[in-house]
Formats: structure tokens, sequence, C-alpha cells
């Protein structure tokens, strides 16, 4: 089972992978700012990424801006991003099992609560003797 940071860094890969697939031209601060991490954090997460062969760095001929990049998914990045995927489908799947559980829980001690509420104090203290 992995521990809490592991899935913390590989939700941060995830979504840096899936924002450089809907748009490529985003800037390391768009990456951050979407994500809610650092730019240092998102320039950190790129930087690894590239010297995995996951993302490749591209630029635009066509941008008038020239030193403008984009950042490409590579083929083995693709099927990294589908794997990311997949795992974190089945942990937030797990998270939402959890989470229902203990709504359950919750409703059921509420309901205990309010039954016990209703009820006149003289006849709880009656049925208790």
């Amino acid at each position: 089972m992995a521990s809490r940071r592991q899935n913390q860094q590989e939700e941060v890969r995830f979504k840096v992978m899936r924002l450089l697939a809907e748009n490529p031209e985003m800037s390391t601060r768009q990456i951050a700012d979407e994500v809610g991490i650092s730019n240092g954090t998102a320039y950190y997460c790129l930087s690894a990424l590239i010297d995995k062969g996951l993302v490749k760095l591209g630029n635009f001929s066509a941008n008038p801006r020239k030193g403008q990049y984009a950042y490409l998914l590579t083929p083995t990045g693709i099927k990294e991003k589908a794997i990311l995927t997949s795992r974190f489908l089945e942990r937030k799947r797990r998270e939402y099992a959890e989470l229902r559980a203990e709504i359950v829980a919750l409703e059921g001690e509420v309901g205990d609560l309010n039954s016990e509420a209703s009820e006149p104090q003289f006849g709880k203290a009656l049925r208790q003797k």
C-alpha cells in the first residue's frame, strides 16, 4: 500500500499530465495555479516528467514569441497517464466508499440522538427504573 505522500505525489503528476494533455502550451505558473502547488514544485515535476521521458519539450514555430514552449506527452507518457488515471480512479472510489460508510454511521448517531431528544425526560427516567 502506498503512503499518503506517495499518493499525493502521484496525484500531482496525474493532474499535471492531464493538464498538459489538454493544453500543452501552459506555463509552469499556470500549471502551479491549476494544480494548487508552488511554481517551483510545478517546475520540478515537469523536469522529472521530462527526465523520465514522459513529456518532451517542443516549441511552437507559428508562435510570434519563439521562446514559448509546449510540453507534449510522449507515447510512454500517454501510457503512464492512463495508468495514473486508473490508480486515481480506484483511490477516489475507495475514499468515496469510506466516506459513504462514515456518513451512514454519523446519520445513525444523529438519528439515535434525535429519537432520544424527542422523548420526554420523565419517560426516559421511568424506563430506566
